[in-house]
């Protein structure tokens, strides 16, 4: 196998591992798992493996957590969510639209997963990429005023901005439908700067989409950190953009890899497995 940087900000690219087996060596997969924790998200591209499979692999890494919507479980891998916008017999084979913004996985919840997995079932190379930046990258970025402000400071973290509204909550009142959000996704508290365990590299814990408000800000303070925070993340010279190829296996690191999933053009299906995985 060959290892090379995707960017000097994020990532590393594996090639030469085409298949399942290719991975399943004990001295090659050590390297992937080496690389994973050194450059925050690896890349293989044109990587051949059934949704068992990728259980397996996931379970090597971690411990493979069943996504919590059933509906949108693989029929015969609970562990993977099928994400896709595409309909098979009328019905949606997955979930459409997911993550298209900038945001660290489930940091709303008490134990976020520390890894997800992507693998790229029906991808189309023109539209539906993702975007990647280092959440590392993003306060080495930051001026010093503002990292200094931040550093001992928790951040309270929400899902309420980017909760989708189901079919069960048609007719409740704006009052109503807040008051069972603060009682099923309640603010999780958390510290805005931490340390990375393998690099020991000091990151930003939140992204605005994710975050309710900073612990000791004002309403203005909150809003120029937020604004300021969005402008580093977004930084066109600091983003890695993976344009997706059939079987594109992608593992990331969820509290120091921030992501985003752009549009897909109308009209096209798109189709990819996650899963989400646990220490």
């Amino acid at each position: 196998m060959t290892l090379k940087r995707i960017t000097e900000f994020v990532g590393a690219e594996i090639t030469d591992v085409n298949h399942y087996d290719d991975l399943d060596r004990p001295e090659v997969f050590d390297e992937f798992l080496r690389a994973l924790r050194e450059h925050e998200l690896v890349v293989v591209r044109g990587f051949d493996m059934t949704p068992r499979q990728q259980v397996e692999l996931a379970a090597r890494i971690g411990k493979p957590v069943p996504f919590v919507l059933q509906r949108y479980r693989h029929p015969e891998m609970p562990e993977i969510m099928i994400s896709s916008n595409e309909k098979r017999d009328g019905r949606p084979v997955g979930v459409a639209r997911v993550g298209n913004f900038w945001h660290q996985d489930s940091s709303f919840v008490a134990d976020p997963a520390p890894y997800t997995m992507l693998h790229g079932v029906n991808v189309p190379s023109t539209t539906g990429h993702t975007l990647f930046a280092s959440a590392i990258d993003v306060y080495d970025r930051m001026p010093r005023e503002w990292r200094d402000r931040i550093e001992d400071r928790t951040a309270l973290h929400t899902v309420a901005k980017r909760l989708r509204i189901r079919e069960d909550h048609i007719g409740l009142s704006v009052a109503e439908l807040k008051a069972w959000i603060e009682e099923e996704h309640p603010l999780v508290e958390r510290p805005l700067v931490e340390t990375d365990p393998y690099t020991g590299r000091k990151f930003v814990y939140g992204a605005p989409e994710y975050l309710d408000s900073v612990t000791g800000f004002d309403h203005n303070e909150n809003a120029a950190f937020f604004e300021m925070l969005d402008g580093l993340i977004q930084e066109p010279s600091r983003v890695y953009e993976h344009r997706w190829t059939t079987n594109d296996l992608i593992v990331w690191k969820t509290r120091t890899t921030l992501h985003a999933a752009t549009d897909v053009t109308p009209g096209v299906g798109r189709t990819v497995h996650r899963v989400s995985i646990a220490a």
